[in-house]
């Protein structure tokens, strides 16, 4: 049977990550009726043992899994190249640092179940940081109105065969996933119940280089792509917000514009365009 459902998940160096991610994935609860699935783990650039580790995984019944080994590292590459391998009709797209809860899954694919444009994630929850500074600013950070309305996608999204045909090859961006949002407007969007883990970087000076690439790839979507504005609808934080916010966890809010600040100071700038999320 052709698997209705692909896991895409690109992976650069990430044999610290891949085994939990894939046994994640497997534990989910049984998808929906007539639906099969298939894993493809898209190892590009590994010079560890992401590729090995990904091919010793034993799916459970149902479920298929394919490794591409590229040569060159690069999440877009590896998307484009994933996207022609993919078989299914309902795509998902996985970083491999991210867990999804065991019903995500079969959500999303019943969610996706229709042959129309249409996008998808789960409810995000930011994983436990060991450092007090990113403890801080993961809290502050999911009270922000972006969090906790629509349907961010960071970390997975999924959308339909159809919806995937807006666009050719993934463009060399920043943000993948915002581009992926904004191809799709507000009511084409739908976040299932089922929640996924999602780490934060460790540490202030991480915060900041990570926080400087977020930024600039939001500006880069809205430069390169200004059509795609029209169906931004994150609501922004006002005064009475900050206020609000400031009541309730100070040194969230002290933390949080503390990193805001240093990403507009020199002393934090990186020459990689590419910041680890985590």
């Amino acid at each position: 049977m052709t698997p209705r459902v692909s896991v895409l998940i690109p992976a650069h160096n990430e044999a610290e990550y891949i085994e939990d991610c894939l046994e994640a994935v497997f534990a989910s609860a049984s998808l929906p009726a007539g639906m099969t699935a298939e894993v493809l783990v898209l190892a590009n650039g590994c010079t560890d043992s992401t590729a090995a580790l990904a091919r010793a995984a034993v799916p459970p019944q149902g479920w298929q899994v394919q490794v591409l080994e590229l040569p060159e590292g690069g999440k877009l590459g590896a998307l484009n190249a994933g996207d022609a391998a993919a078989r299914g009709d309902i795509l998902i797209y996985l970083d491999a640092d991210v867990l999804v809860s065991s019903g995500l899954i079969p959500q999303i694919a019943a969610a996706l179940a229709l042959d129309a444009p249409r996008y998808a994630s789960g409810r995000p929850q930011v994983a436990l940081a060991q450092s007090a500074v990113t403890q801080a600013y993961a809290r502050l950070w999911t009270r922000l109105p972006f969090f906790s309305s629509g349907v961010p996608g960071f970390g997975i999204f999924a959308m339909t065969r159809r919806g995937r045909q807006r666009w050719g090859d993934w463009p060399d961006i920043i943000a993948d996933d915002i581009f992926a949002r904004l191809n799709f407007a507000p009511q084409e969007r739908v976040q299932v119940p089922a929640g996924y883990s999602w780490p934060m970087v460790e540490g202030f000076r991480n915060l900041v280089k990570v926080r400087r690439r977020q930024n600039a790839g939001v500006a880069e979507v809205a430069e390169k792509y200004p059509q795609l504005m029209q169906n931004e609808d994150t609501p922004r934080a006002g005064a009475g917000t900050a206020v609000n916010l400031l009541l309730r966890d100070p040194a969230g809010l002290l933390t949080y514009a503390a990193v805001s600040l240093a990403v507009k100071s020199p002393l934090f700038a990186s020459r990689s365009r590419w910041t680890r999320g985590r």
